[in-house]
């Protein structure tokens, strides 16, 4: 297991050692204990914990709630919260901060283990989405994005140049983007992907295929042929005028 660093935010002192000999026990540290809200703030913005184990009930101005929503919205780290208090009332109101998990007292070793691991790994996930998410819009917004495609293969996103693509296909629910050496395929509609393509590469020539431009060597109605890879393309009706508008006809 790695590093794990965990702030505990209780206000009654012989629960809180108890928690702490028992995150002790299954491996984690804890950076620091606390029994107020503004307390719990304060320790967060200092020792960055990985997670915040937190008691509704506190004494002071902030409630553990209300701690929870700062802890959230300021530094984005998971809370779960620790609690006596399981009525319908008390779990409404804790709805509102989003915890990651609820655990109610007096709870077992193994239910504050699974609490926690569930949690950072659901944190983990949501922080790798919000990266991907930020990353795309980042693309969306630069006027040059066209020219380059990150495409989603095995986990990962890959960067594949939109001079390397020969023709898009589309597969049911799927698109397959053929470069010379690779098939990407990708959960997408071909009207998504005429978007992402500059309209000066590419054409679409076939509902079911786009293709680039300067990748045709040849038109065989009603057939287009590609280079390298000699790959015949169908020409539908419907998308003939827009082909002889994009190629120079002599």
């Amino acid at each position: 297991m790695s590093k794990v660093n965990i702030l505990i935010v209780e206000d009654e002192s012989i629960i809180a050692k108890d928690i702490q000999h028992s995150l002790k026990k299954l491996g984690y540290t804890v950076v620091d204990m606390c029994s107020t809200g503004e307390d719990a703030i304060r320790a967060t913005e200092e020792f960055k914990p990985d997670l915040v184990l937190m008691d509704i009930m506190l004494k002071g101005e902030l409630s553990g709630i209300e701690a929870a929503l700062q802890i959230r919205e300021k530094f984005d780290i998971p809370v779960i919260y620790l609690t006596a208090y399981a009525d319908e009332s008390t779990l409404n109101k804790a709805k509102i901060s989003e915890p990651y998990g609820y655990i109610i007292k007096p709870f077992k070793e193994i239910d504050l283990r699974t609490s926690i691991e569930m949690s950072l790994y659901k944190h983990e996930k949501e922080t790798d989405v919000k990266k991907e998410r930020d990353f795309l819009y980042s693309l969306a917004e630069n006027k040059d994005s066209k020219d380059i495609l990150f495409v989603k293969s095995n986990s990962r996103l890959v960067k594949v140049k939109s001079s390397d693509i020969y023709f898009v296909e589309a597969l049911k629910d799927y698109v397959v983007i053929n470069t010379a050496t690779t098939r990407y395929t990708i959960h997408a509609t071909m009207k998504d992907i005429e978007k992402k393509l500059s309209s000066t590469d590419f054409v679409r020539v076939h509902r079911s295929f786009i293709v680039r431009i300067d990748k045709i060597i040849a038109i065989e109605q009603p057939n287009l042929l590609l280079e390298d890879d000699k790959k015949l393309i169908p020409i539908g009706g419907s998308y003939k005028d827009a082909l002889a508008k994009c190629l120079n006809i002599v």
